[in-house]
């Protein structure tokens, strides 16, 4: 369900005849982007009347686990977008941290629609993926699989040009990978029609944008 952020060419007709074509411009202004967040919690909540009442996953179950992780999970990918998006001079990683912005976002708005309509906290008592069998060591320095570091978090924001796009390419190509391995995880324990759904959509988006990420990276170094 990834939202694409299209390519305008208005600018390239406006472009004087006998001067230099202009550069397209895909950023989004900050109020604008802010505003396609809030029509993708909208369009959660909307989502969330559709949710079957009866038999919803308990507070401890596997389901409310995932959904409660991985809205923190997405948190910090949007967050990471967010700065790549309003700092990158690159189209395509301006294009793409939109695209995972809006699309993590909106997956945020229908996991925390979700615990609402089943009666459960956002948050809860259980320490991160305690809902995964066998998933000691996949926390880290009490961070999810593919997490950034606070400090990696903070270079990310200092960054700029060339660093930047690298750095936000490298953590994201990293944090997919483990969003990646926590749905595929929900969906080895879950017959939930939503939360199954929804890990499916993740698993193929993210592997998708992986591709994208790895082209990307390839062309800022070219030589490795």
């Amino acid at each position: 369900m990834t939202v694409s952020t299209p390519a305008g060419t208005a600018a390239n007709a406006a472009a004087p005849a006998d001067g230099p074509p202009q550069r397209r411009d895909f950023r989004f202004g900050v109020w604008w982007l802010v505003a396609l967040l809030i029509v993708g919690l909208l369009l959660g909540a909307g989502g969330a009347l559709l949710a079957t009442r009866a038999n919803t996953p308990g507070d401890t179950s596997p389901e409310a686990g995932f959904l409660r992780d991985m809205s923190t999970h997405h948190a910090q990918a949007v967050e990471m977008s967010m700065l790549a998006h309003a700092n990158s001079t690159s189209d395509d990683i301006i294009s793409l941290s939109a695209d995972i912005a809006l699309t993590q976002h909106g997956q945020i708005s229908y996991m925390q629609a979700w615990l609402r309509d089943w009666s459960l906290s956002p948050t809860g008592t259980e320490p991160a993926m305690a809902w995964m069998p066998d998933a000691q060591g996949s926390v880290q320095n009490g961070l999810m699989p593919g997490m950034a570091t606070p400090q990696q978090m903070t270079e990310l924001r200092a960054a700029t040009g060339t660093a930047l796009d690298t750095q936000f390419l490298t953590l994201m190509r990293q944090h997919h990978l483990g969003g990646i391995h926590m749905a595929q995880a929900i969906l080895d324990q879950s017959t939930n029609k939503d939360v199954t759904w929804l890990a499916e959509t993740m698993v193929t988006a993210q592997q998708g944008e992986l591709n994208l990420i790895d082209d990307l990276l390839k062309k800022l170094s070219p030589t490795t």
